[in-house]
């Protein structure tokens, strides 16, 4: 038989509302009659519906992740972070792609979510894309990642700062003649690449460095564009005796083309990438690292803390977290 909260308000002698607010941990009920009802409620093996639980304090239960991609290894590594906290919470993750495996958008998530979620968490949009601004003006609790706007909350690393290590590790080495594999061209959906290359430049310019436009291809964060991007550097008549590449991923095809001509990582030619994948130690690759599963998680908790109370916690905060240089087999000083 189904115990229902009726048998427990009848074994209590109280009403199912004096039940629901007890079991949900809400004020305005006696200490001695809330031990009392969980302890019934423990005998007869009752839990408390989460629909119900849902209804009555009008929430859904529910997050909105939204993300130009999946499963790529960046996005899919921060959403790992997210879902621990969200898991731990009991709150649901409710996925949203905003763009498809052809680069073509989908659906606008913001119509799809009223009165569907109570928040959401977004994840490397570009500041001034019009669905992010859609979603920012439903109301909702917003946290977000790789980006920042004022007044919401947000988690990022200074991508500046991190293609300027990149490029000053290959400079300290003795490089002057630097490739660059960069992300995406004009347009890209996020902010990543254009910072990260700011980054390049500027410690290029401070070592009193020119940057031949021969030398940078676009490699679109996917290992494919970066076997495509390295292999067009090394058809230069005179190829960089070093190249960054903006991710680890690029810089794995990267890897591949230069091994497919015959090229050794490190004594040939050098090659630093960005983000600190699971496969870059596997495959011998300097990379200036960023806690990407810490990302997520920190902007979840962030996203908890709105959804608490709205009317505390911090929302103009803005989480850098830090990013370290990881040398290793793939960048060695320049040869004589």
């Amino acid at each position: 038989m189904t115990i229902t909260i009726k048998d427990v308000a009848d074994a209590a002698g109280v009403s199912t509302a004096t039940v629901s607010r007890a079991l949900r941990g809400l004020p305005n009920v006696d200490a001695g009659t809330r031990e009392r009802i969980e302890r019934i409620a423990a005998d007869l093996d009752y839990v408390i519906s989460p629909s119900a639980s849902r209804l009555a304090s009008g929430r859904t239960g529910s997050i909105a992740v939204i993300t130009p991609h999946v499963a790529r290894w960046y996005f899919a590594t921060v959403l790992s972070g997210v879902e621990s906290v969200l898991q731990s919470a009991g709150i649901d993750l409710l996925l949203m792609s905003v763009s498809s495996s052809d680069g073509q958008h989908r659906l606008p998530p913001a119509p799809r979510l009223r009165r569907r979620v109570d928040g959401a968490l977004v994840i490397a949009l570009s500041p001034e894309d019009p669905q992010l601004h859609d979603v920012l003006a439903l109301g909702l609790p917003t946290s977000l990642i790789g980006l920042t706007m004022p007044g919401v909350p947000s988690v990022t690393i200074d991508d500046v700062l991190a293609g300027r290590m990149a490029a000053q590790h290959l400079i300290n080495l003795g490089h002057e003649r630097i490739g660059v594999i960069t992300g995406a061209s004009v347009g890209a959906p996020f902010t990543a690449p254009n910072d990260r290359y700011l980054g390049f430049e500027a410690a290029m310019s401070d070592a009193g460095l020119e940057i031949d436009p021969r030398l940078a291809h676009h490699g679109y964060f996917t290992m494919t564009g970066g076997e495509q991007a390295m292999t067009a550097l090394l058809t230069q008549r005179h190829p960089p005796t070093a190249v960054f590449a903006m991710s680890d991923e690029m810089a794995f095809g990267a890897l591949r083309a230069m091994r497919s001509h015959g090229l050794q990582p490190g004594e040939d030619i050098s090659i630093v990438g960005i983000d600190g994948h699971d496969m870059s130690e596997l495959l011998d690759l300097s990379t200036v690292a960023q806690p990407v599963v810490d990302l997520g998680r920190s902007a979840a908790e962030a996203l908890l803390l709105q959804l608490k109370d709205p009317g505390t916690g911090t929302p103009h905060e803005e989480i850098r977290m830090p990013t370290r240089l990881i040398v290793r087999g793939s960048t060695r000083p320049r040869s004589a």
